[in-house]
């Protein structure tokens, strides 16, 4: 697929990866809640695997294999929590199998920072799991599984991401954060919520699933979080010296510059819901 799309600029390949990408998530999520859960489980691996690569290119040695293993745990507890297959109790078994990280450091001699590998292996599952396993708490927040959650939350953040990248490559003249990020723009801030907030209104017009002032909300946690999920990523590829995550997506980088805007965002919007 990367050499059929290589012929083409790098907004085309933006566009393409984005109409097939969106159209396998949102098929996912409508079509049974076990594809939903396999289509975030293959990101949310994807992603953390992304990630310790990534850390691992500026020197450090996280343990990839137990620290995916640890955090896709994390990630099917919470989704079987939520569908009432298992019992919350079972979440007292993810401590004892994080914490064989450290048992395993013990054994590598050529580690010469243990204890710096060992927090980037949590900070993966912190930052990309976490995030992603919070999802099935949304989902689940009403009761039953509700795709219309799900799937209005990736609009809210798509919106932004859309109106903030279209806006700021026309009209972007204010400097936003310019020694995270460069581009990023005050207009192409407004842009995107000024988009975001138009979806959420329509959202709720067709989608009775929460009142009007909830989505409104959503979607300025979505924007503003998102922002700064944004940046953070931003600062993480600074700090190692590259431009994108990686190139498994054309036009889009990798999977933590796609969903890096979610990764923040997530965890606010799921305090929300279950808060209010």
């Amino acid at each position: 697929m990367k050499s059929r799309l290589s012929k083409y600029d790098n907004l085309t390949q933006r566009i393409i990866v984005a109409i097939v990408g969106v159209a396998i998530i949102i098929t996912a999520i409508y079509w049974q809640v076990w594809s939903y859960f396999a289509v975030f489980l293959l990101i949310s691996f994807l992603s953390i695997r992304e990630f310790y690569k990534l850390v691992g290119l500026d020197g450090y040695l996280p343990l990839t294999t137990w620290g995916t293993f640890s955090g896709m745990l994390i990630y099917t507890f919470t989704f079987l929590v939520q569908m009432e297959i298992i019992e919350p109790v079972m979440f007292y078994l993810i401590f004892p199998f994080s914490s064989i990280i450290f048992f395993i450091k013990l054994y590598k001699k050529s580690d010469e920072k243990p204890f710096t590998n060992i927090a980037y292996t949590f900070l993966g599952i912190l930052y990309v799991v976490i995030p992603f396993s919070l999802l099935h708490v949304i989902a689940f927040c009403t009761g039953g599984y509700q795709f219309e959650l799900v799937t209005g939350i990736l609009l809210l953040t798509w919106a932004s991401d859309t109106g903030g990248y279209f806006a700021g490559t026309f009209f972007g003249k204010t400097k936003l954060f310019q020694r995270i990020s460069p581009k990023k723009s005050w207009e192409g801030f407004v842009g995107g919520a000024l988009l975001t907030l138009t979806i959420a209104f329509l959202i709720a017009s067709f989608a009775d699933i929460l009142p009007l002032w909830k989505w409104m909300t959503i979607g300025i946690l979505t924007v503003i979080a998102g922002t700064y999920g944004d940046l953070v990523e931003s600062l993480f590829k600074r700090s190692i010296n590259i431009k994108d995550s990686s190139e498994a997506l054309p036009g889009h980088g990798g999977f933590l510059d796609r969903f890096d805007a979610l990764l923040l965002s997530l965890p606010f919007i799921a305090a929300f819901l279950k808060i209010f």
